[in-house]
C-alpha cells in the first residue's frame, strides 16, 4: 500500500501579533486570503500571513551542489501569486535534485492592509533569507550557498533583494543571497518597464522619479550584487527582453559573475511549462551546470 505523501512544512515569516508594516486594522477587515485556478494558473491574493513552505532536499543527484538551497519567488504582477507553476512545481524539481528549496509566499503591496506598502514585499523577502540561514543546519543547508530565484515580478523582488539588501536604515547581510535566478523578470520600473507591476507596488509613487531610479533594479547593481543566471524570451509581450538584457549588461559593467540565456520564443510565464521543441525547454539543464561550475565552485 502506498504511503501518502507528508504535509509540507509552513514556516510564518513573523509573530502572528508582529507582523511589521501591518495597519492595526488589517486583521479587523473583512479581506481573507484568496485560493482561485484560472486558465491553468493556481492564483493567491490578499496575502495577510507570509510563509516560507519547505521542500527538503532528496537524494543529492550527479551534478548538482551539496547543502544548496532555493528561496523562490512566484510572479505575478505584485497582484497575485502564480504559487504552483512558479512556486511548488519549481521547488519540486530543485527537491528531486538534490537542493533545498522554500517557496515564498510573500505579501502584496495594499494600502489597505500596510502603512507603505512599497516596502512590504522586499520586507518579507529580507525575513525569508534570514530564516533560512538560522534553519541552515536543521536542513543540512551550507549558509553560504543559499539563493533567490523569483518570476516576472517576483523576478523583481528576487532582483531588489540582491540589489538593495544592503540598503538603508534595514541594511542585513544575513539577508543576502550568495546567487540569484531571475526568470523573465521586472527588473526596470523606467523605460521598458511592466507598467501594472510598477503601479501596483509603487502606487501614487508610481510617478516620482526618485522611486522610480530606486525600484529599476538595472540601476542598482554593485560590485556586491550576487552572481546572477538570467532568462528570458525574445518574444515576451509582457515583460521585453531588454529587461534580462540591461540587469546582465549592469552585471558586466560591476565585474558580476552572470549568464544570460534568451530563446526566439517561449513568450512569458512559461516556468517549467514548456512546449516541445522550443530551444526555451532546454533552460533547466544550463541552470544546473551554471549552479555547478560557476556558483558552486563544484
Amino acid at each position: 500500500m502506498a504511503q501518502a505523501t507528508p504535509p509540507q512544512e509552513v514556516i510564518p515569516l513573523w509573530p502572528a501579533n508582529a507582523i511589521p508594516n501591518e495597519l492595526a486594522s488589517a486583521r479587523s477587515t473583512t479581506i481573507t486570503e484568496k485560493t482561485t485556478t484560472d486558465g491553468g494558473i493556481l492564483r493567491i491574493s490578499d496575502v495577510l500571513t507570509p510563509t516560507l513552505t519547505v521542500y527538503p532536499a532528496k537524494a543529492k543527484s550527479a551534478g548538482m551542489p551539496a547543502g544548496a538551497a532555493v528561496m523562490i519567488c512566484p510572479g505575478g504582477g505584485y497582484s497575485i501569486l502564480a504559487a504552483e507553476h512558479e512556486g511548488s512545481d519549481i521547488a519540486r524539481w530543485f527537491a528531486d535534485r538534490g537542493v533545498t528549496a522554500f517557496v515564498l509566499k510573500y505579501r502584496l503591496p495594499d494600502p489597505r492592509l500596510q502603512q507603505t506598502p512599497h516596502e512590504v514585499p522586499l520586507s518579507d523577502a529580507m525575513q525569508g533569507m534570514r530564516i533560512i540561514r538560522q534553519l541552515a543546519a536543521k536542513y543540512s543547508i551550507n549558509p553560504d550557498r543559499i539563493g533567490v530565484m523569483g518570476f516576472s515580478a517576483g523576478g523583481h523582488l528576487a532582483a531588489t533583494l540582491s540589489t538593495h539588501y544592503d540598503k538603508g536604515a534595514k541594511a542585513d547581510q544575513m539577508a543576502k543571497p550568495n546567487f540569484s535566478i531571475l526568470m523573465y523578470p521586472v527588473i526596470t520600473f523606467g523605460d521598458k518597464a511592466h507598467a501594472g507591476s510598477r503601479t501596483k507596488l509603487l502606487g501614487t509613487l508610481a510617478t516620482d522619479p526618485t522611486w522610480v531610479d530606486y525600484y529599476s533594479n538595472e540601476k542598482q547593481v554593485s560590485a556586491n550584487t550576487p552572481p546572477t543566471f538570467l532568462v528570458h524570451s525574445m518574444n515576451d509581450k509582457t515583460v521585453p527582453v531588454e529587461n534580462s538584457i540591461n540587469y546582465y549588461l549592469a552585471c558586466l559593467q560591476q565585474k558580476v559573475i552572470a549568464e544570460m540565456h534568451l530563446y526566439p520564443t517561449g513568450g512569458h510565464g512559461f516556468a517549467l511549462r514548456t512546449k516541445s521543441g522550443e530551444s526555451v525547454a532546454n533552460w533547466p539543464t544550463a541552470l544546473e551546470g551554471w549552479m555547478k561550475q560557476l556558483v558552486m565552485g563544484n
